[in-house]
C-alpha cells in the first residue's frame, strides 16, 4: 500500500509550533531558525491545500483545520517514536541526551560524570537542564531526573535517593537562634520549586505553618542557598544536597528536627527505551552511585 503523505520533517515543524503556538518557540525547541519552521509550515499548507494557522502581528493561532489536524498528527508522531525506540537489536548510537534539575546536575551529576565517561569513554552525554516538563521520547530526551513522589503510571521509574530537611543559614545567623519557635524572628528565604518545604518542617518542629510564610522568595534552590551563606537568612536545605556548605563551614544547621522530604530524586524513562544499551548503561550506573551514598 503506497501512502500518501506529506514531507515528514514538516509534521514535525507543525506539530511543535502547534503545541508552542509560536514559530520562535518551535524553532529553539527543534534547534532551528524561525525562518525554517516557517518556511516549513508553509510548505506542508502548501501540500495540504489548506491554512493551519492564523497568523497575526503578535500572534500565532490554530485554525479550525489546524485543531482538527494537530492531535492526530501528534499521536502519529508518538507511535514512530514509541515504535522507533522498541526496534529488537536496535545498534547503539553512542549518544545519550539527559534533563536534569539543575541543583540536581550542579552537585550531584556533573561531579560524577567524569567517573562515567571512564567507564563508557565512547557514549556522548548531553545534558539539558530546562525546567520544561519533558514527554518520552517525543521531546528527544533519553532520560529525566526530577524531584518528585513518583511513581509514574507508564514510564520506568527509578529512586534515587531521599532527602531531609533541616533549616541552615549563615554561622551568624544560626547563633541567634536557640529554638525553633526563634526561627520567627529571623529572615528566611524560600524556593518556588519546592514551597511546601518550611511548612512541613513547621509542623514537625510544632510551629504553627503560616507563621514560616514570609521572606525572600527565588525561583531556584541554588540562589536561595547562595543567598544563606551570604547571611540573608534561614533557608530550608535539603541534605545530603547540602552538605557540601555544611561540609565547609559555610552554612551551619539551625535549631530544630530533622524531617524527611516527602519528595525524592528519581529517574525516569520510557519504558519502550529500557533495552537501549545507552540507557541500560546508564540506569546501572546511577543505581550504583546511588547504593554507595546510602
Amino acid at each position: 500500500m503506497a501512502y500518501r503523505l506529506p514531507p515528514l520533517n514538516t509534521l514535525r515543524l507543525f506539530e511543535a509550533a502547534g503545541r508552542r503556538l509560536s514559530f520562535k518557540a518551535a524553532a529553539e525547541e527543534l534547534c532551528l531558525t524561525p525562518s525554517a519552521v516557517s518556511h516549513g509550515i508553509q510548505t506542508l499548507e502548501d501540500w495540504l491545500g489548506v491554512e493551519l494557522f492564523l497568523r497575526g502581528n503578535r500572534s500565532l493561532a490554530l485554525t479550525p483545520a489546524g485543531e482538527a489536524y494537530l492531535p492526530r498528527v501528534r499521536d502519529a508522531l508518538h507511535s514512530l517514536a514509541l515504535a522507533t525506540e522498541s526496534v529488537p537489536g536496535r545498534q547503539p548510537s553512542g549518544r545519550l541526551s539527559v534533563s536534569a534539575a539543575p541543583t540536581f546536575a550542579l552537585r550531584w551529576l556533573i561531579p560524577r560524570l567524569p567517573a562515567f565517561r571512564e567507564i563508557h569513554p565512547t557514549l556522548s552525554v548531553s545534558l539539558d537542564t530546562s525546567h520544561r516538563r519533558v514527554e518520552f521520547p517525543r521531546d528527544g530526551i533519553d532520560v529525566g531526573i526530577r524531584l518528585g513522589r513518583g511513581p509514574w503510571p507508564g514510564l520506568a521509574a527509578l529512586k534515587l535517593l531521599d532527602e531531609e530537611l533541616v533549616p541552615v543559614a549563615a554561622p551568624a545567623l544560626a547563633a541567634r537562634a536557640a529554638t525553633p519557635a526563634d526561627l520567627l524572628a529571623l529572615p528566611r528565604l524560600h524556593v518556588a520549586s519546592v514551597s511546601e518545604d518550611w511548612a512541613a518542617w513547621a509542623e514537625g518542629a510544632g510551629l504553627p505553618p503560616a507563621a514560616l510564610a514570609e521572606g525572600l522568595r527565588f525561583d531556584a534552590i541554588h540562589m536561595a542557598v547562595d543567598a544563606a551563606v551570604r547571611g540573608l537568612g534561614v533557608v530550608i536545605g535539603r541534605r545530603p544536597t547540602i552538605d557540601p556548605e555544611l561540609e565547609a563551614g559555610r552554612l551551619v544547621e539551625v535549631t530544630g528536627p530533622r524531617l524527611r522530604a516527602r519528595a525524592g530524586w528519581w529517574m525516569v524513562t520510557s519504558r519502550d527505551s529500557l533495552q537501549r544499551p545507552e540507557i541500560a548503561a546508564f540506569r546501572a550506573w546511577m543505581r550504583t552511585e546511588f547504593n554507595h551514598q546510602r
